[in-house]
């Protein structure tokens, strides 16, 4: 699959109308006849998901409406959104919403499901299911450079440190921190962006999150660094934030049919594809979408 072509594509006529799995159950169509693709996003996670005001990105491809907003969405998660919406011939609908609610909003009927860098994790699958993974990451430490942590590369290089943890509120990555030897537990943030904040303004001196979302960050932060650890010495049991998958409501086998069998028409398969398109999405991340 050539995923450059794929991006290109338009994802025009984006209907901002009422979708294909309302609360009630009943199926809705767009003024073009299609079915529509409800998905919710965060569209502050870059460069997974971002929000911005023009209808194309930097490099040209065409960005989606945000229901309800004059603003547009794009990144990893909607280029995927995009084509998985072309590939099961629906119009999609992009809903933005705050991560730590994103999961109300699917079970309140908002919209049908999740594309938003999430991680299939065992609590969260108590209450939703998910699809195979769209995408496989691997999670970083960030840090201050001159703190003398840059050249970290392990967890165990931290006991005696003391430092202060952060990570996004609502995350897998919550339960790892305690993995991070002698770490005192800091406030965790509702973005990303404001983790790294914390850590640039040294409220923070630790940062856990993963690496695309990290090298995001370092693009507009010069003043930060990153920390991969190595592989005898990183957290353990952190596989359920490395799988990306999309959920939906518990029970729902319809939509997550539809969804695997769009996944499997992208042909998103092989973790060298899913790169090839995060490298797409890193040349479009606006540099104010980016705290720091």
């Amino acid at each position: 699959m050539k995923f450059r072509k794929m991006m290109m594509a338009a994802a025009a006529g984006m209907m901002i109308l009422a979708g294909c799995g309302s609360s009630g159950g009943e199926e809705k169509k767009a003024d073009s006849g299609k079915e529509v693709l409800k998905v919710g996003v965060e569209c502050a996670y870059p460069p997974f998901n971002w929000t911005q005001t023009e209808e194309t990105t930097t490099t040209g491809k065409e960005a989606t409406p945000i229901y309800g907003t004059s603003q547009y969405a794009y990144g990893y998660d909607v280029a995927v959104a995009q084509e998985m919406a072309k590939a099961l011939d629906m119009d999609l609908e992009v809903h933005k919403s705050e991560w730590a609610s994103i999961t109300q909003g699917l079970d309140a009927g908002d919209y049908d499901v999740i594309i938003s860098g999430m991680g299939r994790t065992a609590k969260r699958e108590q209450s939703y299911d998910f699809t195979d993974p769209y995408y496989y990451r691997t999670n970083c430490l960030v840090v201050k450079k001159g703190s003398g942590m840059e050249d970290v590369k392990g967890l165990s290089d931290l006991a005696g440190k003391n430092v202060t943890v952060t990570t996004q509120l609502g995350t897998g990555w919550v339960d790892l921190l305690d993995q991070i030897p002698d770490a005192t537990l800091g406030a965790n943030y509702e973005t990303t962006s404001e983790c790294f904040m914390a850590v640039n303004n040294g409220v923070a001196d630790v940062v856990v999150v993963d690496e695309p979302t990290a090298r995001a960050a370092l693009a507009t932060n010069p003043d930060l660094a990153i920390v991969t650890l190595d592989e005898n010495d990183k957290f353990k049991n952190d596989e359920e934030m490395t799988n990306i998958c999309i959920a939906v409501r518990k029970g729902d086998e319809e939509t997550l049919k539809k969804m695997e069998e769009g996944l499997k028409k992208i042909g998103l398969t092989s973790k060298e594809d899913m790169d090839k398109l995060m490298d797409e999405s890193f040349k479009d991340v606006p540099a104010s979408t980016i705290g720091g």
